[in-house]
């Protein structure tokens, strides 16, 4: 991989002594890390739902509120908050606190009795969780030079598939010999311990400001955005909102595949999963969530980080890029993964998701350089928290929820059973999901003159 964290010729920010070259790179690693253990704690509940559906007895639309909905409301409202005192307050701080606070719901959710307490559990997860990107986006713009931010931002956003191949697989591994109980408080342990080393270590660019730096950004109005400010200001933006509606549709198909996709490997390749499991020495539940999330991880992982080179090298060129790359990746990847869903052949259909696995992360680098981007440096955490209310309103609060609600349509009113029930609802949301490719295209028109930072 190349590195994206610095070079010799990496020229000092305006508005701040910027970090030492080992710094940046070690806040990279470190904030990556952060981003991991993230999607550990917010992606181990999908491996976990069909033992969880067993034992408390849910439908599929619990399923979804569960997975999705419960965590999601509160983690897309508590951006902004979080994101306004991020661009008031130590940023490090900000982090640990949350951090330690989601870690210490997941393990809650070990001990939740009913469908109740666990969705109270998985609220607190999202309360914890909301705090983390906005302010990590903020941090690494302010950290890297405006020519390497795509793909410093990628590099960050590799936790997505990094975090989901550790939570699926360590989550099926403990399910299946130690129960989904467990396997939440595992998943609980690496985020409290990370808490203390952000607290220690992470540096607040502020703090390096001169006084008299300082005074010339306030006397040329640069003092901290309003969020009204900051709203007025990307309302005029159409590029960011055409980017922000094109990868929260891509979010909805992310997160809610993400639950059914076990369901829908156990329901509908259930023998042939059975098999192959036993041929490789494991349970069904492993089996399933190691290849989910070695494909998830491997696939994604190298999604992102291409995305986020091409962004950078032809960005370098035509800022278009950002819009055309997520574009083409939708108008590839839907006709695969409507093949995925429909063979009946389940290492066909893991193959062809591998493929979707990467084509569905390219998006990240451009999109997020974008937010960063088109808005000036003091509105960049509100930037972020605001394409990620659409993000996650999209995908983290509707995209589980809708999909296991369309799944029980079709399996008892049309009466097609919870495995071609969940297959159709699954074909379809990838139906729907191809409307990002036009708002990706159309965003490619202004997002040249749409940037600033």
């Amino acid at each position: 991989m190349a590195d994206i964290t610095a070079t010799a010729g990496d020229a000092p920010h305006a508005d701040i002594a910027p970090v030492s070259v080992a710094y940046r790179r070690y806040a990279l690693w470190l904030l990556l890390l952060v981003y991991v253990v993230n999607f550990i704690d917010r992606q181990v509940v999908n491996i976990l739902a069909e033992p969880i559906k067993n034992e408390l007895h849910l439908a599929d639309w619990q399923l979804g509120l569960l997975s999705g909905f419960a965590f999601g409301i509160v983690y897309t409202l508590l951006g902004f908050p979080l994101a306004r005192a991020a661009d008031r307050h130590h940023r490090g701080f900000i982090i640990a606190a949350c951090l330690a606070g989601w870690s210490a719901f997941t393990g809650a959710c070990g001990f939740a009795q009913n469908f109740v307490q666990l969705v109270a559990a998985r609220a607190g997860v999202g309360i914890g969780e909301a705090g983390c990107t906005p302010t990590s986006h903020a941090l690494i713009a302010d950290y890297t030079p405006k020519e390497k931010r795509a793909s410093a931002l990628a590099f960050y956003a590799i936790g997505t598939p990094i975090g989901s191949l550790l939570g699926l697989a360590i989550g099926g591994v403990m399910s299946d010999y130690f129960g989904w109980r467990m396997a939440f408080m595992v998943a609980a342990v690496p985020g409290l311990v990370l808490a203390v080393v952000c607290a220690l270590t992470i540096k607040e660019p502020r703090k390096r400001l001169s006084a008299a730096a300082q005074k010339a950004a306030d006397a040329s109005g640069q003092a901290l955005a309003a969020f009204g400010e900051t709203v007025r200001y990307l309302a005029a933006k159409r590029a960011f909102w055409f980017l922000a509606f094109g990868a929260g549709i891509r979010a909805f198909l992310g997160y809610g595949h993400a639950v059914f996709n076990p369901s829908f490997f156990y329901r509908c390749h259930g023998p042939e999963v059975a098999a192959l499991a036993h041929s490789l020495h494991l349970r069904p539940q492993s089996f399933v969530g190691l290849s989910l999330g070695l494909l998830a991880g491997v696939f994604g992982t190298l999604g992102s980080w291409a995305g986020g080179q091409v962004a950078d090298k032809w960005g370098a060129r035509d800022l278009r890029v950002y819009g055309s790359v997520p574009a083409i990746s939708v108008l590839i990847s839907a006709p695969l993964a409507l093949m995925a869903y429909a063979t009946h052949s389940a290492v066909l259909s893991l193959v062809l998701l591998g493929v979707t696995y990467f084509l569905g992360a390219l998006w990240y680098g451009p999109v997020y350089a974008s937010a960063q981007g088109m808005v000036p440096a003091r509105m960049r955490a509100m930037s972020a928290s605001m394409m990620l209310f659409v993000i996650n309103f999209l995908g983290l609060v509707l995209g589980a929820l809708c999909i296991g609600a369309l799944s029980d349509f079709m399996n008892k009113p049309l009466h097609l059973g919870p495995a071609e029930g969940v297959r159709w609802a699954l074909l379809a949301s990838v139906i729907f999901g191809a409307v990002s490719g036009p708002l990706f295209w159309m965003a490619r028109k202004n997002v040249r003159e749409e940037m600033v930072s």
